[in-house]
């Protein structure tokens, strides 16, 4: 899910900046510092990076935190941050090392060791939150230490290993502040990112000012920022129009970006392609409805997705038949290929095998959100309309609802994903390996075997044979069901610079890029 740290994708291009000229680009001798206000209606799970795997907390964290790597806009290959160099030692891709700079600080003032290093691995997997990160680094076996050198011992070769520790997960914290064996409480953060938390409260705003001891890949660090969070896009959307905020991003109501006036020369609007995209995740553990794969097959033969790209989200998401969405390597259509039109008849062939009797009872549930309701309702519609299905839903607030399905509460539940890295591994391991975040109790030998194929290849042009078996594979088990990819909007007033560099489109912000006018 989730997605959050600071690179951008090759396949991501800003299509629009509309009202823009060269002169709004950089700040005038006289531009305000007053803080900017950056809307959203993503939610912080929490502010320890051993305890969250979502989006809306990533977004935050590569703000105030800092990982040995980073990635920086337009690159797909990571550089050091708080690193000062790292590598792979020999050719067997098991063994990573980093050193680390010598000259950093947190915040705080205490001085960063490899120790600190360390302790942020390793408290992520003693922890072993069910929210946690801890699935994104499956091949990771050991963290050592030797003076300011970090070795990473890999159970198996994994050449995108440099690419996990640029992101929110490998996020270093200070060990005297964040205990080993649990989730750090309060709303105190002790991070060595471009901005400090000068103060939080959970489900309403973060203020952040710019961190004068950052050291790093950044050449700057911005203006403050004060961050609104909103419960949903159409409260976002009634604080746009007071004017009380200064920048909306994830995410105005679909109806009004489908609407957004690119000629406005009082608002700034950023439209790209996005690899975000949203899946029905199946719960496949025995005694469940799906734990039949004709019974989630069925479901497949049944969906279709026009009416929710049409009338649900406005033209502002476009389908999608695979697991690995447009623009990566590897990228095919499994499941329009198998599933190319809904078809009611071949799914009720497809319980009657499965010995299901009709209409088969699941229990559907979503995150709580106006934009959620809606495409929760089409799906009831189109599952419940030929009689195959009995859909009870549920709609459930976002942190009990990560809870839930982690548990195994849901038969069936929707999830948004955001890349962690520039690679289609990252839509693999997480979503369907053995053990994988979704928490859907899928398991397959050939899919792990296929995961650990594509992770041993620098080449990753190597890669895409592999990649397409997987999502054959997927498309054949139906662990989960693809549902769409989106675009990414960010909306600003004319006043504020940088906006276009805010997010390429994955849930990453770069708000140091923000300024006034």
């Amino acid at each position: 899910m989730r997605s959050v740290r600071v690179r951008i994708l090759a396949i991501l291009a800003v299509l629009v900046i509309a009202g823009v000229g060269a002169w709004q680009l950089l700040p005038s001798g006289e531009a305000k510092t007053d803080a900017i206000t950056v809307g959203t209606s993503d939610v912080v799970t929490s502010l320890d990076p051993a305890a969250a795997y979502d989006a809306g907390s990533w977004a935050i964290y590569s703000n105030i935190y800092q990982s040995l790597m980073t990635f920086k806009p337009g690159a797909v290959t990571p550089e050091p941050d708080a690193a000062e160099s790292c590598g792979f030692v020999g050719q067997k891709l098991q063994t990573y090392q980093c050193k680390l700079r010598d000259d950093l600080t947190f915040a705080n003032g205490r001085k960063i060791t490899a120790e600190d290093v360390k302790h942020s691995f390793d408290r992520i997997f003693t922890i072993k939150s069910d929210v946690g990160p801890a699935g994104l680094f499956s091949t990771l076996d050991s963290v050592t230490t030797e003076d300011r050198t970090i070795t990473f011992n890999l159970s198996g070769k994994d050449a995108t290993f440099p690419q996990k520790i640029a992101t929110g997960a490998a996020a270093i914290v200070d060990t005297t502040k964040y205990p080993k064996d649990k989730v750090r409480s309060g709303n105190q953060v002790d991070g060595s990112g471009p901005y400090v938390l000068k103060s939080y409260e959970h489900g309403a705003r973060a203020e952040l000012v710019p961190n004068l001891k950052y050291k790093g890949a950044l050449k700057k660090t911005g203006q403050a920022v004060t961050i609104r969070y909103f419960k949903t896009s159409e409260d976002l959307q009634t604080s746009w129009d007071a004017g009380e905020v200064d920048v909306a991003h994830r995410q105005l109501p679909s109806e009004t970006l489908a609407e957004l006036n690119m000629n406005d020369p009082d608002v700034r609007v950023t439209e790209a392609t996005s690899a975000e995209i949203r899946n029905i995740i199946f719960n496949v553990r025995e005694g469940t409805p799906f734990a039949d794969k004709k019974v989630r097959q069925a479901v497949a033969a049944l969906l279709d997705r026009g009416p929710l790209v049409r009338k649900v989200y406005q033209g502002t998401v476009d389908p999608l038949y695979s697991l690995i969405p447009s623009g990566f390597i590897g990228h095919s259509t499994p499941f329009f290929d198998t599933y190319p039109s809904s078809d009611p008849k071949r799914a009720a062939q497809l319980l009657q095998q499965a010995g299901a009797k009709t209409p088969v009872p699941v229990k559907f549930a979503y995150r709580e959100g106006d934009m959620y309701t809606k495409e929760t309702a089409e799906l009831r519609r189109q599952l419940e309309k030929d009689g195959l299905f009995k859909v009870s839903v549920e709609a459930v607030e976002w942190t009990k609802y990560q809870k839930g399905y982690a548990a195994g509460k849901y038969d069936m539940y929707t999830v948004g994903w955001f890349p962690d890295f520039p690679d289609p591994d990252t839509f693999g391991q997480p979503l369907v390996g053995t053990g994988n975040v979704l928490h859907s109790g899928y398991s397959s030998k050939k899919m792990d075997q296929l995961i650990a194929a594509t992770q041993q290849y620098s080449d990753r042009s190597r890669t895409s044979s592999d990649f397409k078996e997987m999502q054959s594979l997927v498309g054949e088990d139906v662990p989960l069901l693809p549902l769409w990819q989106k675009k990414d909007y960010v909306v600003a007033k004319s006043e504020v610079a940088g906006s276009q560099y805010l997010s390429e489109g994955t849930g990453t912000w770069r708000l140091w890029e923000l300024s006034r006018i």
